[in-house]
């Protein structure tokens, strides 16, 4: 293991890469749940078809990060592309579900001729460092509000957007009572820390809903936290995923409509993944002096197959999880946590219904003390001097809780930054990556108008 994934020379062990690994898993663990919801209903699919196709592709893709780019970085369908898949293509736009996968797969083999012309491997190494602690610190906001908004601590209000949850409920009281155990333990440098404080508030929910405090309410979204072991509960999750479900005959008809709902995904794709391996990477120590990243051409190629195996599978696209970041808070450091993490997804295919009993207020502890130490990369930013870097960096800080995307706050930071150079006289320090950058977000934005 030392020398596979190079444990001494990245100061860890074993032991710790695995617990960091089993945290990463526990953190996103939720798409094994969310994804057949949100995909299963579709025409030509089915919720235990999608969630084989889910964990599959979530291995796969996560076991070729681990050996590709030796990073802690976990993969899986992403959040925000499964619902632009699912209620845009597949809903509005009115598309089948073959249709939205084979969208997903050119995507994938886009990325992979991209990959291939190390045009990603660019556009993670030519961002300036401001705007890199910028993508990290929003990433940590980003994180938070997500995390915030699954236990319902934070929730959608009229009058101001959003306001405080109810604080008498179990969800929102045990999730501020997780973040101080995590704190305690994190204090006490215990090891596992994290991955403890998952399981600690896990268990005072199974507490609180033998107590009737916490109340189970499947038609609003709640829960048992109490796993069924039950041959029907593992039984249920089994089923062939949807192999090579496409539709090319729909290419030759409808080019142009397709190619915009290709360009929407790869758009979305190319910069969720630039921006969080940027802010996962930085914090886990692995970029180098001058701010490019090692072997950022492997971690972007596992992505992209990833993509093109769980088109081929019938899911999503698949993309690097922010979530990695906790795995990385608790001491991941090598492929070998991507690793572990990848090896559970295929444990969770036959555990299912343990794994998906864990509730979101038990994950949120972890990923509101990984907001901590992610905006803690707010500190190196530079605040006075050019005025393309201030801006660039604040928007992108600001763009990505604020908008919901990461995406989005790197397009805010990437245009201004472009564009303030421009006015300041300052073209020369905008290299040809960046210019690229900023005509697929004119284009881009050009889709939306």
């Amino acid at each position: 293991m030392d020398k596979l994934f190079k444990l001494k020379e990245h100061g860890t062990t074993v032991k710790t890469e695995i617990l960091a690994g089993i945290t990463t898993f526990l953190a996103m663990a939720y798409i094994l749940a969310v994804n057949p919801s949100y995909l299963g209903g579709l025409e030509g699919a089915s919720p235990a078809g999608v969630f084989m196709a889910t964990a599959i592709s979530a291995a796969i893709a996560t076991i070729c990060m681990a050996f590709f780019a030796n990073y802690p970085v976990a993969l899986a369908s992403g959040m925000g592309l499964n619902a632009f898949f699912a209620f845009t293509v597949c809903g509005a736009m009115g598309y089948s579900y073959k249709v939205a996968l084979t969208a997903v797969l050119v995507e994938g083999i886009i990325f992979i001729i991209l990959s291939l012309f190390k045009f990603r491997e660019a556009l993670v190494n030519k961002i300036p460092a401001n705007l890199k602690f910028g993508i990290t610190a929003g990433i940590g906001l980003f994180i938070t509000i997500i995390a915030l908004i699954n236990a319902k601590v934070i929730v959608a209000d009229p009058a101001t957007t959003v306001a405080l949850g109810d604080i008498s409920s179990a969800a929102v009281v045990l999730s501020i009572v997780g973040l101080l155990i995590i704190g305690v333990l994190q204090y006490k440098k215990v090891p596992g820390g994290i991955l403890l404080g998952i399981i600690i508030t896990w268990i005072l929910g199974i507490i609180a809903e033998l107590c009737g405090w916490y109340v189970v309410d499947p038609a609003n979204g709640v829960y048992s936290v109490i796993p069924s072991f039950s041959w029907e509960a593992i039984k249920a999750n089994f089923a062939a995923p949807a192999l090579f479900n496409f539709d090319f005959d729909f290419i030759v008809k409808n080019f142009a409509p397709f190619v915009v709902v290709v360009f929407t995904f790869l758009y979305t794709d190319i910069f969720d993944t630039v921006g969080t391996l940027i802010g996962v990477t930085q914090k886990a120590g692995l970029m180098n002096e001058d701010g490019t990243l090692p072997k950022a051409g492997g971690a972007l190629m596992a992505d992209a197959v990833g993509t093109v195996v769980g088109a081929c599978l019938g899911t999503s696209t698949v993309t690097s999880y922010v979530e990695s970041s906790a795995g990385v808070a608790a001491g991941g450091k090598t492929g070998l946590t991507a690793l572990t993490t990848g090896v559970m997804f295929i444990i969770a295919i036959i555990f299912a219904p343990i794994f998906l009993a864990i509730p979101s207020f038990a994950t949120t502890p972890a990923m509101l003390y990984v907001g901590i130490l992610m905006l803690s990369a707010i500190k190196n930013m530079e605040f006075e001097g050019d005025i393309a870097d201030v801006i660039g960096g604040f928007l992108a800080v600001v763009m990505m809780p604020f908008a919901y995307s990461i995406a989005t706050g790197i397009m805010f930071g990437i245009v201004s930054w472009v564009i303030l150079k421009v006015v300041t006289g300052k073209i020369k320090d905008i290299s040809a990556i960046m210019w690229i950058s900023f005509v697929l977000f004119a284009l881009y934005i050009a889709t939306l108008v």
